[in-house]
């Protein structure tokens, strides 16, 4: 059972008063009393409560205890009131040159779009005029970049906005009704008129002696309440608490709260950040979710922090942000801005449910996420955590509550990233116990000094026609496969499945597939082995097809990888070969930038999935070939093959008996960008025709 940091500083009491107030526990009684508690302003203790209100409560919120009768008045009060969208005649320009045209067409032009919010003014037909757009207001920099054209005989005009925020296009003609990309646009909304308010005629009066005991036991002293002009206000036979919302110590609006925590906001006022004048001029500032919380953390010694007015959306919006005529819900940020402006870090405090880190997300994208920092609230036991800064406050003292705030983290940008987000991979790879330190070995000691698979990387594989570079891949997934238990995706377009099940069954039961005359003296593998194969293939090997005549693009190749993996935990993919996929690309589009931009893509997809990539790519036709293995500059297409593969490997068989054995493979490594994955080289193995194996050579090589 969690308890409080310290006691009440007195307990609850009742009296014989007719007004119950608000407390944690049950409904309390005062006797107006001439109250100690002064503000600056000089407020007088108690003011007779001669207004009433209506429609404060639901009726089903009223107490039991007391009934509330409401009388109506002349002041109303609303929930959230929101500040409506600017209008034109706050916002249009006027043109003192406007010129009267007698064509009766095009003067019943021009009152239609003054009707909308474009002012034409001494624009003639068959013109194109840049305009303040009053949609978007042309947004801080105040662009005209509203452009409009009148037709010829003046009976018609079109216009769009080139701002990528925000975009209105429309058209009219003199006598028709205008047609517009926003609904709303016939008929712009009247500013509402924002209301001047005074503590005087709100009838606001010092706090009572109960509630500072309430607030006390909250953890909030009476210093604090003072200090941020916290009051009380009388609604017949109830008191609730009144929050006053100042810039400059003037007031500018009210928020109210009742026994049942139901809050309400003084209506037509401008909605602007609690406790404003904390923040102006700071470098650091903390937004919190609601007035208590900001008194909250004026007791734990920060004074820089505001509350929003408003609460928290249910979820953060995936839409674009709105321009700020658009962006009713958060006005107050920019009825703010000035004082926000000045901020270089902004300490996001919000609610820890989902609404909370909503806010976060929403305030974050309007005040910049490049400076903004979040707290991660303490835990209360294994499954919740403190909801709020006031909770830490009441249950674990201001000193816990200051470290919370001083441990806030940077606020999370997606696409940039610390070393520190890695910490758990980094661990991960150093402890990794498959193969050696260098990698995980082929299987083939030849080759371990000179080439390693590493999860994540691309390897190139190339070679003229025939050399064997499909069969070696197989043979070295198939090795991948008995030393550390790899899982394949297969994109190989040039095998039918039949033919190339068989190559890696012979490879995997080292017996031939069928009784013929290249077998020699082994023996054909049985049926059961067979059956044992089978099961082999299912279980590590996953097919990317293309059924129809289509050829597949390498964005369709990828989706299906990354399905095998996330379904199936592949931790490798062959794509072979590149002239086998479909190389549609724009006309603007040259193939050495298409072969860039494919390649970026499967290394991505490696590093993403950490998932290596072997891609076969054939050389180009080589006119005058020599015998010997091929440079990687000679693969079709584009030098970013070489360019951007981690590492790029040539297979060469030879086809010279003088030269050698003739079932003899050269493994040229020749491009290895990271030192784990091997060095530049040469390695032979021995093709075993009969089983397709590849072994290491026993005859040294001179």
């Amino acid at each position: 059972m969690l308890l409080r940091h310290r006691t009440s500083l007195r307990g609850l009491f009742v009296s014989n008063s007719p007004y119950p107030i608000m407390t944690s526990r049950h409904f309390l009684h005062f006797q107006p009393t001439t109250s100690s508690f002064n503000y600056p302003n000089n407020i007088p203790n108690i003011y007779p409560a001669h207004s009433s209100i209506s429609s404060v409560f639901p009726s089903n919120s009223t107490p039991k205890l007391v009934p509330l009768s409401l009388k109506p008045s002349n002041l109303s009060f609303s929930s959230h009131a929101s500040i409506p969208r600017p209008v034109s005649e706050a916002y249009l320009e006027k043109t003192d040159d406007e010129i009267v045209i007698d064509t009766p067409n095009l003067k019943a032009l021009k009152v239609k779009l003054e009707e909308i919010g474009i002012i034409c003014g001494s624009f003639g037909p068959g013109q194109k005029n840049g305009l303040n757009c009053p949609m978007c207001k042309g947004g801080d920099s105040k662009e005209k970049k509203l452009s409009l054209f009148i037709s010829d005989d003046g009976n018609a005009a079109v216009w769009t906005c080139f701002r990528a925020k925000c975009g209105w296009k429309g058209s009219t003609r003199a006598f028709a009704d205008v047609k517009s990309s926003y609904n709303r646009m016939n008929t712009l909304p009247k500013v509402k008129k924002i209301k001047e308010i005074t503590e005087q005629e709100l009838n606001l009066e010092p706090l009572s002696k109960d509630l500072l005991d309430y607030f006390s036991e909250r953890m909030i002293s009476e210093e604090t309440l003072r200090r941020n002009y916290v009051m009380q206000r009388r609604y017949e036979k109830q008191i609730v608490i009144a929050f006053t919302y100042r810039r400059k110590r003037e007031l500018v609006s009210c928020k109210y709260r009742d026994f049942t925590k139901k809050f309400w906001q003084e209506s037509d006022t401008e909605k602007i950040l609690y406790g404003l004048d904390d923040i102006e001029g700071a470098s650091d500032i903390i937004i919190v979710e609601g007035e208590m919380d900001k008194l909250a953390m004026e007791e734990a010694g920060f004074r820089n922090c505001v509350s929003v007015p408003d609460g928290a959306p249910p979820k953060a919006s995936a839409k674009d942000l709105p321009s700020q005529e658009q962006d009713v819900k958060y006005q107050y940020l920019w009825n703010c801005k000035e004082y926000l402006d000045s901020a270089s870090r902004i300490i996001l405090a919000t609610d820890a449910d989902q609404p909370g880190q909503a806010l976060a997300e929403e305030l974050a994208r309007r005040l910049g996420r490049e400076r903004c920092w979040r707290v991660t609230w303490p835990s209360k036991n294994e499954k919740e955590t403190f909801k709020d800064a006031n909770e830490v406050l009441m249950f674990m003292g201001p000193a816990v509550l200051r470290e919370v705030i001083e441990n806030a983290e940077l606020y999370p940008i997606k696409g940039l990233f610390n070393f520190r987000d890695y910490f758990g991979e980094i661990d991960a790879y150093y402890h990794q116990t498959l193969g050696n330190e260098l990698g995980i070995s082929t299987g083939w000691k030849a080759l371990d000094d000179l080439y390693n698979v590493v999860p994540g990387e691309l390897t190139l594989v190339t070679g003229v026609p025939n050399s064997g570079k499909s069969e070696w891949i197989d043979a070295l997934l198939c090795n991948l496969n008995e030393n550390v238990g790899w899982k394949f995706a297969l994109c190989s377009m040039e095998n039918k499945v039949r033919e190339h099940a068989r190559k890696l069954l012979e490879k995997h039961l080292k017996k031939p597939f069928f009784n013929v005359r290249y077998g020699k003296s082994v023996d054909r593998m049985s049926l059961q082995e067979l059956e044992s194969g089978k099961e082999w293939l299912s279980d590590t090997f996953h097919l990317i097809r293309c059924e129809n005549d289509c050829l597949p693009s390498i964005e369709w190749v990828l989706r299906l990888a990354k399905a095998a993996v996330l379904r199936h935990g592949v931790n490798g993919l062959v794509i072979d070969p590149y002239n086998e996929l479909d190389h549609q690309r724009p006309p603007n589009q040259t193939e050495t930038e298409y072969v860039s931009q494919m390649l970026t893509s499967i290394k991505r997809f490696a590093q993403h999935h950490s998932c290596h990539v072997w891609f076969v790519a054939h050389p180009r036709q080589l006119q005058q070939w020599n015998g010997k293995p091929p440079n990687l500059y000679d693969i079709s297409g584009s030098a970013h093959f070489i360019n951007k593969c981690d590492t790029g490997i040539v297979i060469h068989r030879n086809r010279d008996k003088d030269a050698g054995p003739m079932d003899r493979v050269q493994i040229c490594v020749r491009k290895v960008r990271n030192k784990v994955s091997g060095t530049i080289g040469d390695a032979y193995l021995t093709y075993n025709r009969v089983t397709g194996e590849y072994m290491d050579t026993k005859e040294p090589i001179l």
